[in-house]
């Protein structure tokens, strides 16, 4: 069963990437590889270091009531799983 929660802050989204980044057994330099990515750039959002996107972001979300939600899947979870589209399935 995933874990679900709602992502407040920057600190809170870079924890569950951590999460998500250990989850899969990469390392950090292993995850900026696959990215095309710094490592630092990694440490920095797992940090939750504030930056102009992240700040801007989540003072959008509180200025329009709207929640970030993430979803973190188990380590065994399946590869090929590809995340609902929003709003597929609500008739």
């Amino acid at each position: 069963m995933p874990y679900r929660g709602r992502v407040p802050n920057a600190e809170t989204l870079g924890m569950i990437l951590q999460q998500g980044r250990l989850a899969r057994g990469l390392s950090q330099r292993e995850l900026a590889a696959e990215l095309g990515l710094t490592q630092r750039w990694v440490s920095e959002m797992e940090a939750g270091k504030p930056g102009k996107l992240t700040e801007r972001l989540f003072a959008m979300l509180d200025a329009t009531g709207v929640r970030l939600i993430a979803e973190l899947d188990p380590p065994n979870a399946d590869d090929e799983h590809e995340p609902e589209e929003p709003g597929a399935g609500d008739d």
